[in-house]
C-alpha cells in the first residue's frame, strides 16, 4: 500500500472517530459503524429521537477540492441509499423509524479542526 493510501485511511478513521464522539455528544446512540453490504457501505448508522441516521463522514485537510460535504454526489448517494435499505431490510425493527442521510464534514487544518453536521443532507 502506498504511504498516500495509508496516510488517506488514517485520516478517514481519524474523521470518523471524530464524529462517532460528536455524535454520541449530541445525543445520538451510535449502532453500527462501517456498515458493509452489496450495495455499498455507510460510516455511521445513529438512532436519535426515533429517527435512523445513515451518515457518510468527509475528512480532509484543506479546500483545495471545496468542502468535504461536495465530495457526496449523486453516485455515492445512490450507494449510501441502497446500503441504507439494505440495512433496514436486515435490521426489520428499524422499518418503521423514520430514516435520514446525514454527512458529517471534517477539516483538519494547522490552525485546528472544524467539524459540521450536515441533517437531511440529501
Amino acid at each position: 500500500m502506498e504511504v498516500e493510501e495509508v496516510e488517506k485511511k488514517q485520516l478517514g478513521a481519524w474523521g470518523e472517530s471524530k464524529a462517532v464522539g460528536f455524535l454520541q455528544t449530541g445525543g445520538y446512540n451510535v449502532l453500527e459503524k462501517n456498515f458493509r453490504c452489496r450495495s455499498g457501505e455507510i460510516d455511521i448508522i445513529a438512532l436519535k429521537d426515533g429517527v435512523l441516521c445513515f451518515i457518510e463522514v468527509k475528512t480532509r485537510t484543506s479546500l483545495a477540492y471545496g468542502l468535504p460535504c461536495q465530495a457526496v454526489g449523486p453516485a455515492k448517494q445512490r450507494h449510501i441509499r441502497r446500503a441504507a435499505l439494505a440495512y433496514v431490510c436486515q435490521n426489520p425493527g428499524y422499518a418503521k423509524h423514520d430514516l435520514r442521510m446525514d454527512v458529517i464534514e471534517l477539516l483538519r487544518l494547522p490552525q485546528g479542526s472544524y467539524i459540521r453536521h450536515v441533517t437531511g443532507a440529501f
